[in-house]
């Protein structure tokens, strides 16, 4: 449920941690939060009468992404398992708040991704196609 009540925060641009979980979404004021999203989430509460715990739970399912949530180790022991069974090949990391959430990862996850050599500690070209070993495709206004 925590998860679920930061993602929602995040979402709406405003701790609602203190907010009666069982009761309303209250008329929150303007943030900086993605507008777009921000107003169909409290639409949505409205239109189908949710409490902020609905609500949490719903944002908290991360619309069928997979979470990680525990442990640096466990979570670098859940992407390995990914990685090596290949379930899939690489992650898309999202957070439940910023820059708390971006600084742990950075701090203790990708060190321990680093350490198993999941996680590649110097890059050996400049440029992304570089990295990808992809060749520069000839550019036909410069032939």
């Amino acid at each position: 449920m925590q998860l679920g009540i930061a993602t929602l925060s995040v979402h709406l641009g405003h701790n609602i941690s203190g907010l009666d979980l069982d009761g309303p979404l209250p008329d929150l004021p303007e943030s900086n939060a993605s507008k777009s999203a921000r107003q169909k989430l409290m639409d949505m509460a409205k239109r189908d009468n949710m409490t902020v715990r609905q609500l949490a739970q719903y944002v908290g399912g991360s619309f069928g992404v997979l979470e990680m949530i525990g442990t640096p180790t466990m979570v670098v022991d859940e992407m390995e398992e990914w990685l090596v069974t290949e379930g899939c090949d690489g992650f898309n990391i999202m957070f439940p708040y910023l820059p708390g959430g971006l600084d742990d990862f950075v701090d203790k996850v990708v060190p321990e991704l680093q350490r198993r050599e999941l996680f590649r500690r110097e890059y050996e070209g400049k440029t992304l196609r570089e990295n990808l070993g992809l060749p520069r495709p000839k550019n036909r206004f410069f032939e």
